[in-house]
């Protein structure tokens, strides 16, 4: 079986969008995610999305998410709106458009803004609530000092945000691997006023360039803590390796967050599926 793959990233989060419209393959996704994911034996992601139509509504689309070590996740806020990009390309749109995404936490409401150039697109996803989580299994191994401002978040997939004083001297690569079921933020503040600075390390697929969720919870945690203040129209510039995410957070204090970013398209390409 021959299928074809797209793939675009979300500030340099990147995803293979399978559009299911091709069939579904005799193979397991957890399988085809791990193959296709790796990067020095496959085409290389952080994840595999699969993109499913409504045939009767065309704003209507539902997202599949496996990580790129075959776990399945609930949400991913860039991934989503590389899956919203995909669906954009494929349908031919111009202009902006919005897309209702069901997803393993719940719907979204997406929103393709404007073209920034011919392979990018400026697009927000209403991320929900942000809510509490819970502390991680094994959470003391990460040696925290207990004055060290954390915060367990949930925002359909788990959370867990660390204020620290730089970013850059955190050694992610040693410390997720200790809570492997969440999310890992560390997160300074600015350096410009209504800003600040996060790494990651993700759930299923290791340090990431971004991260769309984790963007979210750290902007949430950050205002509430007091390292930032947001503009006037409540919004939050995050800075991650791969780009700038922007957070919008709702003034009345319901918890509501609004994310937005450029979302590239890079290429597509075609392989055939192992039958057995």
């Amino acid at each position: 079986m021959t299928v074809t793959l797209t793939k675009h990233h979300g500030l340099g989060n990147d995803f293979l969008v399978y559009d299911l419209t091709q069939g579904e393959p005799a193979v397991a996704w957890p399988l085809l995610a791990r193959m296709w994911c790796d990067r020095r034996t496959g085409i290389g992601a952080d994840g595999l999305l699969t993109l499913g139509h409504d045939p009767d509504d065309g704003g209507h689309l539902s997202m599949m998410l496996h990580n790129a070590d075959g776990s399945r996740a609930e949400m991913s806020g860039n991934g989503i709106r590389c899956l919203a990009q995909a669906a954009y390309l494929a349908q031919d749109r111009s202009g902006p458009v919005s897309y209702r995404v069901s997803t393993d936490a719940g719907e979204k409401q997406v929103e393709v803004l404007r073209a920034v150039n011919p392979s990018t697109l400026l697009i927000s996803v209403g991320m929900g609530v942000v809510s509490e989580g819970h502390e991680p299994a094994g959470w003391m191994h990460l040696g925290c000092h207990p004055d060290r401002p954390v915060w367990h978040l949930d925002l359909g997939n788990p959370h867990s945000v660390i204020a620290v004083d730089s970013v850059a001297a955190v050694p992610l690569e040693v410390l997720g691997p200790k809570v492997p079921q969440i999310n890992l933020e560390v997160v300074e503040p600015g350096p410009e006023p209504h800003a600040v600075t996060m790494r990651v390390h993700e759930r299923g697929a290791g340090i990431t360039q971004a991260c769309g969720t984790g963007a979210t919870a750290t902007a949430w945690a950050a205002w509430k803590w007091g390292l930032v203040t947001a503009t006037p129209d409540g919004e939050i510039l995050v800075h991650q390796p791969g780009g700038d995410a922007t957070v919008r957070l709702a003034g009345d204090g319901n918890r509501q967050a609004t994310l937005s970013g450029d979302t590239v398209f890079v290429g597509t390409v075609s392989l055939t599926v192992p039958t057995g």
